[in-house]
């Protein structure tokens, strides 16, 4: 009886696949017809996306190389509605500006990052003040990363600039920008740290070490690819950045002396150009400079993330 029961219950299933298999052959050209639309929308809109892009950098680069030579690289901008002189001053104020506000917010952002991933992280489920501020941090760190530049450039100006008369200068624009860059640092040096593998630690646990000791031994060289990522698109961020610096920085197109100086940024400067002077061919050259930067940052990250990777790697 019960081999009767099978030899019939196999008997169904096999109808059953046969019946299946036939289906998805008379299927099988409609299926491959919706595939090869999809690829191709998909491939449409990519295209178009580069295309776009290339579009618009291709035109700033065309149109700014022209105006672009030694002694517009050379010489300060002499102000006024004309806007003639260069830009050698602006990319110096960008380069102080630059390492004052890495300098401040990436040791900030990495060990805040380090604290939220591998000391609070313990703290998950527990009740207790200590567990909600961490809760509450978690919480200021993602509601500060969608905030517009230009409420930090409003804080920046109420805070620093005035409560703390520190004036229009390079160290209340560092400030206002280290607040704008710190949830970049802090949310992706935490997702380095989590891609990190949990046996490296319980690894390195195992042998003797303290949490401190894993944590700087193990846990961060294998992480410095993504937090070396981290503070190199930060520093993209301050180079293209201009509603923080507008509000913060003063614009003066002298040479910064002091970190108590105001200054202009490269960015600062295109707005500048494009909005209170005639000289928009001066304002492509200093966007097409802007632009060569961004993209030497881009190969930059690209090429130390490699090395980084291939020395951890043994390679």
């Amino acid at each position: 009886m019960d081999k009767s029961v099978s030899l019939s219950t196999h008997a169904h299933t096999g109808a059953l696949a046969v019946s299946v298999a036939e289906l998805g052959k008379s299927n099988l050209p409609w299926r491959r017809a919706a595939q090869k639309i999809a690829f191709a929308f998909l491939w449409l809109m990519g295209t178009l996306a580069v295309a776009a892009l290339l579009a618009v950098i291709g035109y700033v680069v065309f149109q700014g190389f022209k105006v672009i030579n030694i002694e517009f690289l050379t010489r300060p901008p002499r102000g006024g509605l004309s806007g003639e002189g260069g830009i050698s001053t602006t990319i110096v104020t960008t380069v102080y500006l630059v390492l004052l506000t890495v300098g401040i917010a990436a040791p900030l952002g990495i060990c805040a990052a380090i604290y939220l991933v591998e000391y609070a992280g313990e703290m998950q489920g527990r009740t207790g003040l200590l567990p909600r501020l961490v809760e509450v941090a978690r919480f200021g760190v993602e509601t500060l990363a969608g905030v517009p530049s230009i409420i930090f450039g409003l804080f920046g100006y109420a805070l620093f600039v005035t409560a703390m008369h520190l004036g229009f200068s390079l160290i209340s624009a560092a400030l206002a920008g280290a607040c704008l860059i710190l949830p970049v640092i802090i949310r992706a040096t935490e997702e380095a740290l989590r891609a990190v593998p949990r046996s490296y630690r319980e690894a390195s646990l195992a042998l003797g070490t303290t949490q401190w000791q894993t944590v700087w031994g193990v846990v961060l060289p294998a992480a410095l690819p993504g937090i070396i990522t981290s503070i190199i698109l930060s520093v993209g961020r301050v180079i293209s950045e201009t509603a923080v610096f507008y509000v913060t920085l003063g614009g003066s197109y002298k040479m910064p002396t002091s970190i108590f100086s105001s200054g202009r940024t490269l960015a600062l400067h295109v707005y500048y150009l494009a909005m209170d002077t005639r000289a928009f061919d001066k304002a492509m050259g200093t966007g097409a400079i802007l632009i060569v930067a961004i993209v030497l940052i881009n190969l930059t990250i690209n090429y130390l993330s490699h090395r980084v990777r291939a020395k951890l790697g043994g390679k």
